[in-house]
């Protein structure tokens, strides 16, 4: 057979479309809008080559418009995992033997079905179910799932070609096998972006993979398993089942042939995973490999010479796009008292102007938290630090469910640095400060790196250079995505590999070469030209 090295399309970031009135992205937008809430769809499991329904059927919503249903997903069971996996393994053999350039064609190709044809499609099942903004919607679902695929296939051929050097009369070689057994997918609801990109890297690689996405994305992740499958997906190698966690844990944790699990979620979750995996390691033909990107309490750390706009800016969209509903929002800063006045100035002008609503309407910046459950905690949190006398509330503190999960943009001022909102995560729109005096800035330092159990994000400002490397130096391991003189959000793939250490994960920074070296198992073979026929070596000799 005819064969050659080959090499993939140069991958690069794909351009934001600005959905500016008039545009016809904005046009295609809200047809798309139109067209999904006019309709109610039932969203099928997708195993092997079947699409699998039941009679447990559960609705799915707008956040910012909950009753409203936009059709219903079926519910699976522990019998839907073991088909699962059964799908999985069977498709083990012909996918890792498949030639890793049609392997990864497939996933160019649904790189250019999003980019084309499906990101209308795909952008406002994410506005819609998610309740993201068309900014916020275009950023993820549309550009960041194009990176992962795009930079990830790349990746992959950057491994393949990773080879050592051979001494005179042998060769010796590399080889990447896939896990031998299959992977398991658990993927957020806050990113459709991630939801897509843990299966595949996984699958890139030749493995076989079972998919848990969160409930409240499983309407954008069945438009995803559209793509996969228009783009030449093979039956069985990524299976999509909607179960609860518990019931996927307990068959797939003890199946031994469980190779590894990509997660993305909270530290909780993952720990009692990771507890899990530890218990049952007897039980596996393998070591799995545990990928785990989790919690974060994300900093702004502010210098006495900082811009005080510059920082405002920063607090205004690192804490409150999105509803502070990434792993990445900034949910804590340190201000020095010199600039705090400036700061919450313009922090409180940027607030009033935010308008909030339905993402149908473009103009509104901020949308709805995710569900009911997420409300309510949100809400305990601030009427809590209305009740506390170390807590001062300077913007937003109000919320409202009536019609959809509303919380306001809050910031508190809190007296007390080791105040449970300084410290907790809360994924929602709510951030908290602590006012230092500039002569205590190298405790506030130390306080901030010992605050936290998570190591995610972290931003500092300052306009002297010398207090910019101290910082850096000083907090090297306060966050696995540092930033300078910028919001902690907005990680680009291939630009910014994003992971945290400490309570917030593994680091293996998705939309990286480190994180698709997780899914391969390297063999290394060595060949001898010529082989002795002596076993004895030169120093025996008389």
């Amino acid at each position: 057979m005819a064969t050659g090295f080959f090499n993939v399309p140069t991958a690069v970031n794909e351009p934001i479309l600005n959905y500016a009135p008039g545009s016809p992205e904005r046009a295609n937008l809200e047809a798309a809008l139109a067209e999904a809430r006019s309709k109610q769809i039932d969203v099928p499991m997708y195993i092997g080559g079947e699409e699998v329904t039941t009679d447990d059927k559960r609705p799915m919503s707008p956040p910012h418009d909950h009753q409203h249903i936009l059709g219903h997903f079926n519910q699976g069971n522990a019998s839907h995992v073991e088909k699962a996996i059964d799908a999985a393994l069977a498709a083990k053999a012909d996918w890792e033997a498949m030639s890793w350039e049609h392997r990864l064609s497939i996933f160019l190709k649904a790189a250019e079905l999003i980019a084309g044809p499906y990101r209308a499609k795909l952008n406002a099942a994410t506005m819609l179910a998610q309740s993201k903004n068309a900014f916020q919607a275009e950023i993820d679902s549309a550009c960041e799932i194009i990176d992962f695929l795009r930079f990830n296939v790349e990746y992959a051929t950057q491994i393949y070609k990773q080879q050592p050097e051979s001494s005179k009369g042998i060769w010796n070689r590399l080889e990447q096998r896939p896990l031998e057994g299959f992977v398991f997918a658990l993927t957020p609801f806050n990113f459709t972006a991630i939801a897509g990109n843990l299966p595949t890297s996984a699958a890139m690689m030749g493995n076989t993979v079972v998919w848990k996405p969160s409930n409240t994305q499983i309407y954008s992740a069945n438009v995803l398993m559209e793509i996969f499958r228009e783009a030449g997906l093979p039956d069985g190698v990524i299976n999509l089942v909607y179960v609860s966690g518990p019931t996927a844990g307990d068959v797939i944790f003890s199946h031994p042939d469980f190779a590894g699990i990509h997660f993305t979620g909270s530290t909780g979750v993952f720990q009692h995973i990771w507890k899990t995996i530890g218990e049952n390691i007897f039980k596996y033909k393998t070591y799995p490999r545990i990928v785990g990107e989790t919690g974060g309490k994300d900093f702004i750390m502010v210098h006495e010479s900082s811009n005080a706009k510059e920082v405002a800016t920063a607090i205004s969209r690192g804490a409150f796009e999105y509803q502070g509903q990434k792993c990445s929002a900034a949910s804590r800063a340190y201000i020095p008292s010199n600039l705090w006045e400036e700061v919450k100035g313009y922090v409180q002008t940027d607030l009033k102007s935010f308008k909030m609503g339905g993402t149908e309407d473009f103009s509104n910046f901020i949308n709805a938290v995710i569900d009911e459950k997420s409300f309510d905690k949100i809400a305990e949190y601030i009427d809590n630090a209305k009740a506390s006398d170390e807590v001062e509330v300077v913007a937003g503190g109000n919320y409202d469910k009536s019609k959809g999960y509303f919380v306001e943009p809050t910031v508190l001022v809190t007296s007390n640095p080791k105040y449970t909102t300084m410290c907790e995560e809360i994924f929602g729109p709510v951030l908290t400060i602590f006012v230092y005096e500039p002569s205590d800035f190298e405790a506030t330092l130390d306080l901030l790196d010992s605050t936290s159990i998570y190591a995610l994000t972290g931003a500092i400002f300052a306009k002297d250079r010398y207090a910019l490397e101290h910082m850096t130096k000083r907090l090297q391991h306060s966050a696995g995505n540092f930033y300078i003189n910028d919001k902690p959000t907005g990680a680009v793939v291939g630009q910014q590999p994003f992971g945290g250490s400490r309570g917030s994960g593994t680091n293996d920074k998705a939309g990286s070469m480190i994180n698709l070296l997780r899914w391969v198992s390297p063999r290394t073979i060595k060949e001898t030209f010529v082989p002795p026929t002596d076993y004895r070596y030169p120093f025996l000799g008389e």
